[in-house]
């Protein structure tokens, strides 16, 4: 986990101590989240919501803005006015924006202020309980023997585990048929049924048909193997250096927030995180890794993520869906 520095903290002390806007104004709070309800983000922001009301001294709305992979509820927190009221709860898949998508109404990098990125889930490749598949040497040599002729499921072209299957698939240098979902619960249905040979998806939807044995891991794409993991080998230990990747939740501002308005929810959305109920459901439900990083941290973070992906989109001619 990383920690906030000496100065840092004091910052965030300094605006603990200032009067809530939005109460001083007589509203609520506004987190945003840029997909539909029953995903892991939605998930997250209705789990942080009553921690940061009783922090911030206002009622804090978690608010449904989906549509255009995530870009339309982005767009309405970059559009916002920066008086703290207005926040984006995102996913993984908000690095890849600009990429994708060639008329973007706002600047990824510059219109949106992070304030922390609070952790990861990783990335786990899965497939039917009964498919031959025991490891993923097994689907690199099937790929190679029939290209083309193994299939794997994600929640979309672009998406963080389309862009990490390319990758492996060059590196390894097998060729995949990739089968987009416009849900992790639609490709996870299919894999169960055996429509496709396997699919890509964050632990925390994959874990529970694991342990329920419908489908058997054979990758995990995270720096470290999970507890829930222990005996699935991690895509570097496979022989694939380097080759990460995480499902992540960051919070953001609009451009022009304040170093108060940002250390106060800063603050806020830490001591909430801290707090043992939130901090299990996190690990056991989200499978989190939790960073709970400084705002200076996930903008460093957020930049090498966009370069990361962005790259790969670029290379492979990567549309949306």
């Amino acid at each position: 986990m990383h920690r906030v520095t000496r100065r840092a903290s004091l910052g965030l002390a300094a605006a603990l101590a200032l009067p809530s806007l939005a109460s001083a104004q007589g509203t609520s709070i506004r987190i945003i989240v840029p997909f539909a309800p029953g995903g892991s983000t939605d998930a997250v922001a209705r789990l942080l919501s009553p921690g940061l009301t009783q922090r911030l001294g206002a009622p804090v709305v978690v608010e449904n803005r989906s549509g255009a992979a995530g870009s339309i509820g982005a767009d309405v927190v970059a559009k916002a006015r920066p008086d703290g009221t207005t926040w984006l709860l995102t996913f993984d898949s908000h690095a890849t924006l600009a990429a994708l998508l060639r008329n973007l109404p706002f600047d990824l990098m510059r219109d949106l202020d992070p304030v922390m990125l609070i952790g990861g889930s990783p990335y786990a490749l899965a497939t039917k309980a009964d498919r031959p598949f025991r490891t993923i040497a097994d689907v690199v040599a099937a790929a190679k023997a029939r290209p083309d002729a193994v299939s794997y499921g994600s929640t979309g072209n672009g998406t963080i585990g389309h862009l990490t299957m390319i990758m492996l698939g060059e590196r390894a240098g097998a060729r995949m048929t990739h089968i987009p979902y416009r849900s992790g619960g639609l490709a996870v249905n299919d894999t169960v049924a055996g429509t496709v040979d396997m699919m890509i998806g964050s632990s925390a939807l994959l874990l529970p048909h694991i342990a329920g044995g419908t489908l058997r891991p054979l990758l995990q794409f995270g720096p470290s193997r999970l507890a829930g993991l222990p005996d699935t080998e991690t895509a570097v230990e496979a022989g694939f250096p380097g080759l990460e990747a995480e499902a992540w939740w960051g919070l953001f501002g609009p451009r022009g927030s304040t170093e108060e308005q940002i250390g106060r929810m800063h603050a806020a959305l830490r001591d909430t995180l801290a707090e043992e109920r939130v901090r299990r459901t996190m690990i056991e439900t989200q499978q989190a890794r939790l960073v709970v990083s400084s705002p200076d941290e996930f903008r460093r973070f957020f930049v090498a993520q966009v370069e990361t992906w962005a790259k790969v989109v670029r290379e492979n001619n990567i549309q949306p869906d």
